[in-house]
This record gives structure tokens, C-alpha cells and sequence, in this order.
């Protein structure tokens, strides 16, 4: 027998002990069935992905009760036409759909006599329960997370979006893994181009296993060379949601609490939820900041250096005295000092991310303070660079996403370099090769700086929803990724009518 189900259910036990062998966790359960107790049948399943299997209340516990007594050949024909009423029963036509229904965490009846497995529904693998996002923490909004199992994850989408023109469309990557992917978009809102070049990149590949969604972005992103990510990734279904209702595509991972967003731009990184529940006087305000802070990440130190060393002119006398008077002692250049301690507060940084619990934190604070105190005493730096390095530290922070600060904090490094060597002239040209860069990128066919570079694009006029936000009632229209014919989100009722 190769891959089909036969109606010997000997056959077909033989099959699955063999194809089963060594594997202890999976539980294959003969058992007589019918009136007289002569009908054989048999039940497979992974031990703690279906759990309660006896019970009375369970779904293999209901079938097995209703059928307990039932005539033989009433039996088959009861199986046949699936008339158990149990919700998530389904018949399979073969082996290897049997074997992947189980190993998706079912449990699957074999019976004699029937040349097809039952596939029976449960629980499925145990999984992290629905609880708060712990690196998009906001003060007001939803406090809701994704989980690691991707259908639970798509049940808080669809929560929020109580519409059958959100559709949810399910792929299995991984020849091995077999990962259960989702694709959640607005059927009349997404355009037709970018959801069909999704799928192309999506079928582009094979591989042995996807664990998470950042393989899938890896795999998938076009200027796979560029640091800036392509994607945005979310753990909020809030924030997907409204994404979802401006024309993007979510994609879910089985195993992963982490969705991602596309197409993604650079605006979309400086963004939060709560941004869409505050007034936008202060969403403004706090918008500015993370700009203000983008570029001090990018721009601080390696300007501090060819300030310094090569344009003090621009700087106050006494200011260039006080600098020059806490430089007394230190042996080192100014460029080998703010490498040092940005190294050294780089690595205190990554030692706080990844030691566990509250130990972090403490790591992160007391650390850079030992160390920057220390190394000032030991007149290794001065106590200038420790500001400058300190400053550019919390500014990273400020930056809400963290895949998107990543790229910042690496390209500062050359600025420092550029800065350090040819004044203010590297920092120039540092920026007009990340802002080239950054102008011919594109996310799915939409210029990485939107809404900056493409407010004239045909039939776009803008979401008036950049480094500021527009009140809340002018808000009229969806960004460049919805269908052009559906740009307007916001109507104003007339009085006295619709």
C-alpha cells in the first residue's frame, strides 16, 4: 500500500506502526466499535496535542459513545454521510493528508470497512494564551497581543473587522515543518498586483522548515541587501486591523506572535497605535520627537566629531574651552574615544536584551553608569563623549520599532567615521548616500518614502498623515496602498439625512 487508505483496516494499521515507528508521542488506539463489539476501528493522535481523550465531553468521546451500539453495517453508512453532527469532522482521501492533519494536532479514525480516515478536530498543541504585547506597550488602547498559534491570532483580527470582505487565505510552507501561513487583507481594498506578487515570492522558495515570520521576510524582500526592513512587523491586532483597513496585507506565522505588515515605509516605523486614539496636537508632538530622535541616532556623534576636530569656528569660545578642558589627560583621539564607548554601550545594550527578567534593566542602567563613570575617571574618555554616546543611546530608544532602529544604530558607526576623518563634508556625503538609498527603495512597488516622495502619484492626494497628523475629522482618506476607487475612508453625514 503506498499512500492510499485502504478498507482493511489491518493495511492500514500496518502502515501507520510503520511510518510511526520510533515516534512514542504519537498514540495509535485500536478499539470494536458496533453492536456486538465486531467492527474494528482504530484512532491515532499525538499524546498531548489531543488531550482528554476518553471523555465523555470530548469529541472522539462523543463519537465513540453515539456509535457504541450501532449495527455494523449502519455504522459504515453513518461514517459515510458524516451525520455525527460533530463540527470539525472531514473526511481524507489519502495517507499523507491523514498524517498532516494529525500532525497539525488532530486526531484521526480509521475504521474497517471504509476506505477513507476521519479526521476528528481538537485543541491542537498547547500554546501561550492570549495576553499583553510586551515590546508595543502604549497607555491607551487595546492591551490585547498575538499568541504563538496563528488561527487564534486571526480570530483577534477578524474581532475587530466583523466583515466578510476581510478574507483570510492559508498557505503551508515548509517541506518539513509544514507551517500553517496566513494572508489577511480587505478582498475590495488590496490591490489585486500587490496581493498576487505576495503569493509569486511566497511560491518562489522551498525549504525545510519555517519556525517564524522572519524567514518568510528574509525570503521574500526584494532589496534583500539593504539594512532598512521591508516589512512591518506587529504584535498588536489592533494596529493590523487598521492596517488592514488601508489597503495592506497582514501575514500570520503558525508558531510566531509576531505578524507582519506589508507593504511597509519608513513613516510606518515612527508610528504607534495609540496614535490613532490621541489628539493630534500630541500625537504631532510626539511624531517630531521620534524624527528629532531618528536623526540625533544617526547624526549625533559623528557630528560631535567634525565639529570638533575640524569646525570649531561654528562653536562658542567658551564652549571649546570647556571641551578642551575635559579632554586634559585623555591619551586617545576623540574618534577612538566615541568608538569606545559607543561599542561599550552597544554591548551593554545586547547583554540587558538578553539577560533574563529583571536582571536586564538593571544590567542596562547600572552598567553604563559604572562603565562611562569609570572610564571617565580613568581618563580614558572624556566626560563630553559619555553625554554625546548617552544622548544617542536614548534616542535610539525613543525610535518604536525595533527592526527599524537596528539599521540607524549600525550606519551611525560610518558617520562616525566619515565625521571623524573628513568633517562635515563625510557627514554630507553619509547622507546623501543613505538618502539615495533610501529613495530608490521600494516595499512591494511603493517608494520607501512615501508620503514624503509619492503625493503625486496618479489619483493620490495624500493621507495628510506624516511627520504631523491632521485632526482626526480630516482624516478622509486611506494611504497609497488601498485601490485608487477606494480611497475614501471618512464621510460626514449630512444633516437631516445620509
Amino acid at each position: 500500500m503506498n499512500n492510499i487508505i485502504s478498507p482493511h483496516i489491518d493495511e492500514n494499521e500496518a502502515y501507520v506502526r510503520k511510518r510511526l515507528q520510533n515516534c512514542d508521542d504519537c498514540i495509535i488506539r485500536p478499539m470494536l466499535l458496533g453492536e456486538g463489539k465486531k467492527i474494528r476501528c482504530m484512532v491515532v493522535y499525538i499524546e498531548v496535542a489531543v488531550s482528554n481523550m476518553v471523555l465523555e465531553d470530548s469529541v472522539i468521546g462523543k463519537l465513540v459513545n453515539h456509535i457504541w451500539e450501532m449495527p455494523g453495517d449502519e455504522l459504515i453508512e453513518f461514517i459515510k454521510d458524516n451525520g455525527m453532527g460533530i463540527s470539525d469532522v472531514q473526511p481524507l482521501e489519502n495517507m499523507d493528508k491523514a498524517f498532516a492533519a494529525m500532525l497539525a494536532g488532530n486526531a484521526i479514525f480509521f475504521i474497517d470497512g471504509y476506505n477513507k480516515a476521519i479526521k476528528i478536530g481538537s485543541k491542537g498543541y498547547p500554546n501561550l494564551s492570549v495576553s499583553e504585547s510586551s515590546r508595543e506597550k502604549v497607555l491607551r488602547g487595546s492591551k490585547e497581543g498575538f499568541t504563538d498559534a496563528v488561527k487564534t491570532n486571526a480570530a483577534l483580527v477578524r474581532k475587530r473587522i466583523r466583515d466578510t470582505r476581510l478574507k483570510v487565505k492559508q498557505k503551508t510552507l515548509g517541506e518539513r515543518s509544514q507551517t500553517l501561513v496566513q494572508l489577511l487583507y480587505m478582498e475590495d481594498l488590496v490591490r489585486p498586483e500587490l496581493l498576487s506578487e505576495l503569493e509569486n515570492r511566497l511560491a518562489s522558495f522551498v525549504i525545510d522548515g519555517i519556525l517564524d515570520t522572519g524567514a518568510i521576510e528574509q525570503l521574500t524582500e526584494k532589496h534583500w541587501l539593504s539594512p532598512f526592513p521591508q516589512f512591518q512587523t506587529s504584535e498588536r491586532p489592533d494596529k493590523c486591523a487598521a492596517e488592514i483597513l488601508n489597503g495592506r496585507i497582514l501575514l500570520l506565522c503558525d508558531h510566531s506572535p509576531t505578524g507582519i505588515l506589508l507593504p511597509a515605509v519608513l513613516n510606518d516605523f515612527l508610528q504607534v497605535s495609540e496614535d490613532n486614539y490621541n489628539h493630534f496636537e500630541i500625537v504631532s508632538f510626539q511624531r517630531l520627537i521620534r524624527y528629532f530622535a531618528l536623526f540625533l541616532t544617526l547624526l549625533f556623534s559623528g557630528t560631535y566629531l567634525a565639529v570638533t576636530n575640524f569646525h570649531t569656528q561654528v562653536l562658542p569660545t567658551n564652549l571649546i574651552l570647556s571641551f578642551s578642558e575635559a579632554r586634559q589627560g585623555v591619551p586617545f583621539p576623540a574618534l577612538l574615544e566615541v568608538l569606545f564607548m559607543e561599542i561599550a554601550f552597544e554591548t551593554i545594550r545586547e547583554a540587558g536584551v538578553r539577560m533574563p527578567g529583571p536582571l536586564g534593566g538593571t544590567i542596562g542602567i547600572v552598567g553604563g553608569l559604572i562603565v562611562g563613570q569609570a572610564a571617565v575617571e580613568a581618563n580614558l574618555v572624556s566626560p563630553i563623549v559619555v553625554v554625546v554616546v548617552a544622548v544617542t543611546a536614548l534616542c535610539s530608544l525613543a525610535i518604536p520599532n525595533q527592526e527599524f532602529s537596528a539599521p540607524f544604530r549600525m550606519l551611525k558607526f560610518g558617520f562616525i567615521f566619515l565625521g571623524g576623518t573628513l568633517g562635515v563634508f563625510g557627514i554630507l556625503l553619509g547622507l546623501y548616500l543613505v538618502i539615495s538609498h533610501l529613495a530608490g527603495l521600494k516595499s512591494f512597488g511603493i517608494p520607501y518614502l512615501t508620503p514624503f516622495a509619492a503625493q503625486n502619484q496618479a489619483g493620490y492626494r495624500g493621507e495628510q498623515d506624516g511627520t504631523v497628523r491632521a485632526p482626526f475629522r480630516f482624516l478622509t482618506k486611506r494611504p497609497l496602498y488601498a485601490r485608487r476607487e477606494e480611497q475614501v475612508k471618512l464621510r460626514t453625514k449630512k444633516k437631516g439625512g445620509a
